[in-house]
């Protein structure tokens, strides 16, 4: 099974990652073209790729959450 990683947020080329509950700082430079804030990657033995699928599906999660809130 792979391991996914979400970038929290951006500093200078650093990219802060939460994997689980810790975080790790990976130069961007390591990382895929267009990434960003909320970007969810897939670590595989090749290095890290962008799982829009995950993604998508985070955010989904996170806007449910936020409507419930509010009811």
């Amino acid at each position: 099974m792979a391991e996914y990683i979400v970038i929290d947020r951006i500093e200078e080329n650093i990219a802060v990652c939460e994997i689980g509950d810790k975080t790790k700082e990976i130069p961007l430079s390591d990382l895929p073209k267009g990434v960003g804030e909320g970007t969810v990657l897939k670590i595989t033995k090749d290095g890290y790729v962008i799982d829009k699928k995950a993604e998508i599906e985070r955010r989904n999660r996170i806007f449910e959450k936020q409507n419930n809130l509010f009811r």
